[in-house]
């Protein structure tokens, strides 16, 4: 009887999921919109979630199968999201109409992981925009100007590292080499602690730096946790950061600002800037901002943003996992394209050398950034492997896509609902870069990147909630550059894997095989 019983019980539980996911898979087509169908609960994430197809790739496909539409249907788990193709609506979605598309979809639930949702990636509405809006001054071209000769005086004990072997080619992974440098400079200019992780390999900051990033196996599902199960992230109170990353966090910023209250030291790094933004002292310096948006939410001029010492931690650690791996794999991506395109290699040393002679042998922030053809080569570089595969936008208050091509129809967007950018496809996409698969520096001289169509180049994202840290990755990658180029010239060797393959269990693009090359001296 009680086997019976029990069958019965499974029985109607299968049926009842059965019709669950029917019931969900079936959002799209109820609104006659263009989508990839999907059958099980996974949406169309099974091939990612098996390690078959890297996400990228998925929407790359995806994107060109629907080559004649505005946006399509989507489905990542059982949660239905649109994926947006169309430059017009993308650029309404980020800035025209930013007030209604201003928050990122939640990774985790707030009762899950409250850490990472006090970070400003995770921050919503007006939290978000009063946070921003205190620390932006800290990301300004002058800040990263202060900054400038602590990336430097790491890079060099990085080159000086490999300089000193003795082997005439060194082989090496880069990948490897470059977190540890990613490792160091975030040490230097966040903390004003000086490591070479390439020596101390087992300092605190680059262990951590692995612990934080560990998205491996069934980790990984925790970067599409609302989508897979808001309530089952809740349950088993799923976070970003274990216990461990959390606390040496905690420790180290309170301890660093600590010290300083109590000796009065100052230095030009992250935490000064930060704790200048929470007593109110931190003016924004800059007149280059992309976006305004001082006036998307209503905000009283009297009442000052209260920013906690827990606010800072939670910030610094949100930049330092967005610094270890998105930067380390940008920078060895341009690292990998030099390596096997020799040609635009020898072009860049011939700069390298000329800007180096012209400052008398000793780099200055002004002449980095006046080298056209190294911004080239890691603008092209950021064209095929965007920082920023994709980005997704949640709607705050419902909004009409009105329909503008034959066959469309107008499509209500709910509040609460996902919307996401592909900038990987836009970049390939040969309506807006010829030959898009091939890297050619020279689509970003002075003369033809005017014929770019704007707003389809959007390596950081776009609107006011673009990357809040891109000046800062674009000079430790040019930094890192740079400094290798101006005593060893980078070449493939027997196990430097050709061509480039998306590494499927990474969230940003970096190479499956690793980045194993050469150091021939110059």
């Amino acid at each position: 009887m009680f086997l019976i019983l029990f069958s019965l019980v499974v029985l109607l539980l299968f049926i009842f999921i059965r019709n669950k996911i029917k019931q969900s898979l079936r959002y799209w087509r109820e609104r006659d919109v263009p989508h990839v169908e999907a059958w099980t609960v996974f949406g169309n994430l099974a091939s990612v979630v098996f390690k078959q197809k890297s996400f990228p790739n998925l929407l790359q496909d995806t994107y060109a199968q629907y080559s004649n539409k505005r946006y399509y249907g989507f489905y990542k788990f059982l949660k239905p999201a649109l994926i947006i193709k169309d430059i017009d609506l993308i650029k309404t979605i980020c800035i025209k109409e930013f007030d209604k598309f201003s928050d990122r979809p939640p990774i985790l639930p707030k009762e899950a992981d409250p850490f990472w949702n006090r970070g400003l990636f995770a921050l919503e509405g007006k939290k978000w925009h009063d946070m921003r809006t205190t620390f932006s001054p800290a990301f300004t071209s002058s800040k990263m100007k202060g900054m400038f000769h602590l990336m430097t005086g790491c890079a060099k004990d990085f080159v000086d590292y490999f300089e000193n072997q003795k082997s005439d080619l060194i082989t090496f992974e880069m990948y490897d080499a470059l977190t540890k440098l990613a490792s160091d400079v975030f040490a230097s200019c966040v903390f004003g602690v000086k490591h070479n992780s390439l020596i101390e390999q087992e300092n605190e900051f680059y262990v951590m730096g692995k612990k934080a990033f560990d998205f491996t196996g069934l980790k990984g599902l925790k970067l599409f946790g609302a989508s897979l199960s808001s309530t089952l992230m809740k349950i088993l109170k799923v976070t970003m950061f274990n216990e461990t990353v959390t606390n040496f966090f905690r420790k180290t910023v309170n301890g660093t600002i600590k010290y300083r209250e109590k000796t009065g030291l100052i230095r030009p790094d992250m935490i000064h800037l930060l704790r200048e933004a929470q007593k109110g002292r931190l003016v924004n310096d800059s007149e280059d901002s992309e976006y305004s948006y001082s006036n998307t939410f209503k905000t009283d001029s009297n009442r000052k943003t209260i920013i906690t010492d827990e606010d800072i931690v939670c910030q610094i650690a949100v930049f330092f996992i967005a610094g270890y791996e998105g930067i380390s794999s940008a920078s060895c991506n341009v690292i990998y394209e030099l390596a096997i395109n020799p040609d635009v290699q020898d072009k860049l040393i011939e700069e390298v050398d000329k800007t180096l002679a012209s400052c008398n042998g000793e780099i200055t922030y002004e002449s980095l950034m006046k080298m056209k053809y190294l911004d080239m080569v890691v603008s092209e570089t950021f064209r095929l492997w965007p920082p920023e595969p994709f980005f997704s936008r949640k709607c705050t208050q419902p909004f009409t896509i009105e329909p503008m091509l034959p066959g469309e129809k107008p499509l209500h967007i709910e509040r609460g609902f996902g919307v996401t950018i592909p900038i990987f496809s836009v970049h390939r996409d040969p309506k807006y870069f010829s030959n898009p698969n091939k890297f050619e520096p020279e689509r970003f001289s002075d003369e033809n990147k005017a014929h770019i169509k704007p707003f389809t180049y959007l390596p950081f994202g776009m609107g006011p909630r673009f990357c809040i840290g891109s000046r800062f990755a674009l000079l430790e990658v040019k930094v890192a550059v740079f400094y290798l180029l101006t005593r060893f010239k980078v070449v493939p060797v027997e196990k430097t894997s050709i061509p480039f393959v998306i590494d499927k269990s990474s969230i940003v693009l970096k190479h499956e095989h690793g980045y194993w090359l050469g150091l021939k001296r110059r």
